[in-house]
């Protein structure tokens, strides 16, 4: 019932032949229910209408399809390095699935140019790309059932744009870095959130990274999450350039 609804505020007049096409073009295969899919396109930014005082967006989508990429990811890991520990699977799932590399493997695919959204929020949302592949892959889901949005996982996605031995040697996590070496170090170091920028939408964290009392470096971002990692970054190549 509540797809049929979908379907008449997103499709009033069309059956979206060309979604069709360009999910077939990047996954290879044809949709069967294409609202499903449009929905997964369509970010909360582009929507005005609401169903049952939920936002026709693809918010619930992406949270199914994060769930989904994670199991996925986590059985890829364990079977392509049977002899690695928990720390090195859990490491490479955090590279495999972060939101940086979401995003790329989304521009990669061609997934940004089917994504709605509000043209004046493009530089906001940042991560609206990744976000619409995680979204995709639940609409993948629930057309298809698991066993078929595995396959298209592995066979579209990780194993034909992902290089595991680049993915390996990737350092993403700068926060943790930093942590280990202040731990190392017997220093004492803290993530100071000192300001929000702007309101809404719009609004930015400023956090600063604090190693024995001295500011090392600060970084900003739409997220603490992300202002924490920038700032973080900055401190790690400062760190690396000082003992060279």
């Amino acid at each position: 019932m509540i797809f049929r609804t979908i379907k008449t505020v997103l499709f009033p007049d069309s059956t979206d032949k060309p979604l069709s096409r360009s999910i077939h073009n990047i996954f290879g295969f044809r949709p069967g229910n294409i609202y499903l899919y449009r929905l997964a396109v369509t970010h909360k930014s582009a929507s005005q209408d609401t169903i049952k005082n939920l936002r026709v967006d693809n918010e619930r989508l992406e949270f199914l399809g994060d769930a989904i990429l994670d199991a996925v990811a986590a059985d890829f890991l364990f079977k392509t390095f049977p002899a690695k520990d928990e720390g090195f699977l859990t490491e490479m799932k955090s590279k495999l699935v972060s939101r940086a590399q979401l995003n790329k493997l989304s521009r990669k695919m061609g997934i940004d140019d089917l994504v709605q959204l509000d043209n004046s929020s493009s530089g906001v949302f940042r991560s609206f790309t990744g976000d619409a592949l995680e979204a995709l892959i639940g609409a993948i889901f629930i057309d298809k059932g698991f066993s078929f949005t595995r396959k298209v996982i592995l066979k579209k996605i990780f194993l034909y744009y992902i290089d595991m031995d680049e993915l390996v040697n990737q350092e993403v996590n700068f926060k943790s870095k930093v942590i280990e070496w202040a731990q190392k170090e017997k220093k004492q170091m803290v993530f100071n959130v000192i300001r929000e920028i702007g309101s809404g939408y719009k609004k930015q964290y400023l956090v600063e990274v604090v190693v024995e009392g001295q500011t090392l470096s600060s970084g900003q971002d739409y997220s603490i999450k992300g202002a924490e990692q920038n700032a973080a970054e900055k401190t790690w190549q400062k760190i690396n350039a000082e003992s060279l």
